[in-house]
């Protein structure tokens, strides 16, 4: 529907308004309703959904990722879907207790490529979801938004987006992350080295968690509830703080995600939900 096409443009403008890291520019050379066609690649079967993040900082993970990770099994899990999270030490251990999770292993590419094949096998899920996940770049390494080689202590993730036979979705907001290859020709001037790693729709936000927000923004509306009203960023942030997490820009155990405060991501479900009463109010006037 062109409404939604409308909504989903809406939503993406909101998801880069920001724009701490250029992905205002991203935006602008990705075919518009990205955030659509990913909902409803995600929308169209039930079954299990991988969901990989995790960025190593350091020795342990940055909450960036994780927090937009939990939101979604959440939802998903609340439509029926069964969820997991993919993701590596310390992080996986740190979840296990309360989500179903698939524990990554750093290893060269060889093993890892066998371990994805194994694991997708083995869980056969119907779509996969990589948000804040490092991806490799054209040498083979993995770095973050320093620069820093951080190959050593980063499992990998790509294989399974390579070898899926579902629908690949992937969120990024730095051009590092798994997806952006599908821009990366793209975001050559941006001072990063960039991920080529390829997904079927890319997303891209301010900070990757909001990212995930957009997604569960609409599936809410195909379904008639406000699943957005279930998601509490506060509560989230101290729960993976209590387990170690760190802000990948500050490097400090705060309840912040890249360096702004937590109250920055409350105020974007806000402006999704507005997004979508808006939208609501749309199609219930026009269907008067």
């Amino acid at each position: 529907m062109k409404s939604e096409q409308l909504l989903s443009q809406a939503i993406e403008a909101a998801l880069v308004a920001r724009n701490p890291r250029r992905m205002q520019s991203a935006r602008a050379v990705m075919a518009p309703g990205y955030y659509l066609r990913a909902a409803q690649l995600l929308h169209r079967e039930r079954g299990p959904v991988l969901i990989g993040t995790g960025f190593p900082v350091n020795d342990t993970f940055e909450t960036d990722g994780p927090v937009g990770a939990i939101a979604l099994y959440s939802a998903l899990e609340t439509l029926g879907y069964e969820p997991w999270l993919a993701c590596s030490a310390p992080l996986a251990p740190a979840l296990a207790p309360d989500y179903r999770t698939l524990q990554l292993e750093v290893g060269d590419q060889a093993a890892s490529t066998e371990a994805a094949s194994r694991h997708l096998a083995k869980i056969q899920p119907v779509a996969i979801v990589s948000i804040e996940r490092p991806g490799v770049a054209a040498d083979g390494r993995y770095y973050n938004m320093r620069g820093e080689d951080i190959s050593a202590r980063c499992a990998c993730f790509d294989p399974f987006m390579a070898l899926a036979n579902c629908p690949t979705l992937a969120i990024g907001d730095g051009g590092n992350e798994i997806g952006m290859g599908n821009i990366a020709a793209d975001l050559a001037d941006l001072d990063i080295q960039t991920s080529v790693t390829q997904c079927d729709e890319l997303m891209v936000a301010d900070v990757s968690n909001w990212g995930a927000y957009g997604l569960i923004a609409l599936l809410g509306l195909w379904e008639d509830r406000d699943l957005l009203a279930d998601i509490d960023p506060a509560a989230l942030l101290t729960y993976l703080s209590e387990r170690g997490s760190v802000d990948g820009v500050t490097r400090e155990n705060t309840l912040t995600e890249d360096g702004l405060d937590l109250r920055e991501g409350q105020s974007v479900i806000g402006e999704l939900q507005r997004l979508i009463r808006e939208h609501q109010l749309l199609l219930a006037t026009s269907e008067r």
